[in-house]
């Protein structure tokens, strides 16, 4: 393919059949991948390192002939290890840390044929919906640069978004695939807990998740095929699949019972943008001859929101109690960012009797959900509850720690349940606001349905197509 003016046209299944048909070789993916992240990394801020030699040394060594071979691909800088390359967590107490294995999940992406050309910006230890940390500066949306591209998993999102990739890895532990997948325009699913390999360095994972973001439904179903299933030692039992994620996208769902809301916990306002964009598609589910009512499990928010921010509290004292153990290196507060500092000691002082039996309220709240989805199929909600909002609305360097968290969870009521409970969930970019931001509904699915989830989101992904949808910064 000597003229790449259609690169960004394509999707990563696109991408790899040119790949197969000789159209292209995976060197003139990856130089064009490059070119198109370093032109946009002034405006973008999406990448914080470049991986252009292992790039390289992996199409030398000789791709697998897989279902992604030669698609340029980029894995979030959080908590995933490449073997020789840095993993900063969005973190300056991480500057000089370098990866000496590799994740399971990383395995997985290497054996489906992807190529990794770099690390995507997140924010300090994925502990914001917006990625804008100290370390590594903002990522702004390609669709409206004073806005946020969403977070954690922003570097990657803002990348797809802007036809840098087709694809990119995510992770997800209170919406963090969802969240920049509406404020981006793309596809965002989070899998069933323990569908996707966490291991080997964090095989209990009560609410996080690996996937990615995309631009079509399908390469997120694809993609699935390819990385599915536990890991050695997971404490999580092998889950049932169809034969294939991918065939599901092209499968008529049938008539299904689906409940929408667009209720909010007290106190937190409702974007009017973002219960229209439910409506809307509201509407569209009727026409498709589905039976569609409003109704919601009696979610207890406030115990959502506190338990989230305690368990991840602790989780980030525990990854830096380790890191200071690993390298003799003392923590001081000048080393991370104000909320990342009193999560640190706050998760120092949660007693053992209050960690448990809020796991324990955790897992009858997924029972409740559970018993919800006996008479419903599949939840339909906003995925957030204002449109993309402004760089620094919700930045980490703050003094107001306490104001930080209440502007965070009234910007995501919606995400953080289906990562307590375990179930899949889809963002799905089906609606935008009358000065052109992407607005995405999130539907959720019972336990281990991604199956209803795909088929869904092909059907409507036909029926509301968003693929010529470009934003105002694009590589072309």
């Amino acid at each position: 393919m000597a003229n790449f003016s259609n690169y960004g046209d394509h999707d990563a299944t696109g991408l790899a059949e040119l790949v197969r048909n000789g159209e292209v070789t995976e060197t003139e993916l990856l130089d064009e991948a490059l070119a198109r992240a370093r032109r946009l990394q002034p405006e973008l801020n999406a990448v914080t390192a470049e991986m252009e030699d292992e790039a390289r040394r992996a199409i030398a060594d000789g791709l697998p002939d897989a279902d992604f071979r030669g698609v340029p691909f980029m894995l979030k800088d959080l908590h995933v290890l490449y073997n020789g390359s840095p993993t900063h967590n969005g973190c300056r107490y991480y500057h000089d840390y370098v990866a000496d294995h590799d994740s399971e999940i990383v395995v997985r992406f290497k054996r489906a044929g992807l190529v990794t050309m770099a690390k995507s910006n997140t924010p300090e230890f994925g502990l914001c919906a917006s990625t804008e940390p100290v370390s590594h500066g903002p990522a702004p949306n390609p669709w409206d640069l004073s806005r946020s591209g969403g977070g954690s998993s922003g570097g990657s999102a803002t990348a797809v978004a802007a036809g840098i990739v087709p694809v990119a890895h995510a992770t997800d532990g209170g919406g963090s695939i969802r969240i920049p997948a509406s404020c981006c325009g793309l596809v965002g699913l989070k899998t069933t807990r323990g569908r996707n390999p966490t291991g080997p360095d964090a095989l209990e994972s009560l609410h996080g998740i690996g996937h990615v973001v995309s631009r079509s439904v399908r390469d997120s179903a694809r993609m699935l095929d390819c990385i599915a299933g536990p890991d050695f030692g997971a404490p999580f039992g092998t889950l049932p699949a169809p034969s294939s994620f991918a065939g599901q996208v092209s499968t008529p769902p049938g008539r299904l019972r689906i409940a929408f809301t667009t209720r909010v916990p007290e106190g937190v306002a409702l974007d009017p943008v973002c219960a229209e964009a439910v409506e809307r598609v509201v509407d569209v589910l009727g026409s498709l001859g589905h039976v569609v009512e409003e109704a919601a499990p009696d979610i207890p928010h406030d115990f959502v929101a506190s338990f989230w921010r305690m368990f991840a509290s602790v989780g980030a004292h525990a990854n830096l109690a380790a890191r200071v153990a690993a390298t003799g290196r003392a923590l001081t507060e000048d080393d991370v960012e104000p909320v990342t500092w009193e999560a640190y000691q706050r998760g120092a002082r949660v007693p053992a009797p209050e960690l448990h039996t809020g796991i324990q309220r955790v897992h009858l709240m997924a029972r409740q959900v559970a018993l919800f989805h006996r008479d419903w199929d599949l939840l339909l909600s906003p995925t957030l509850a204002q449109r993309p909002v402004p760089l620094g609305y919700l930045s980490m360097n703050v003094v107001d720690v306490e104001g930080y968290w209440e502007r965070l969870f009234g910007f995501i009521p919606y995400t953080p349940v289906q990562n307590l409970t375990g179930q899949p969930a889809i963002s799905l970019p089906l609606h935008w606001s009358g000065d052109g931001l992407p607005v995405g509904v999130q539907f959720s699915a019972p336990f281990g349905d991604e199956a209803t989830l795909l088929r869904i989101a092909g059907q409507l992904e036909d029926a509301m197509p968003w693929a010529d949808r470009r934003p105002p910064v694009h590589a072309g």
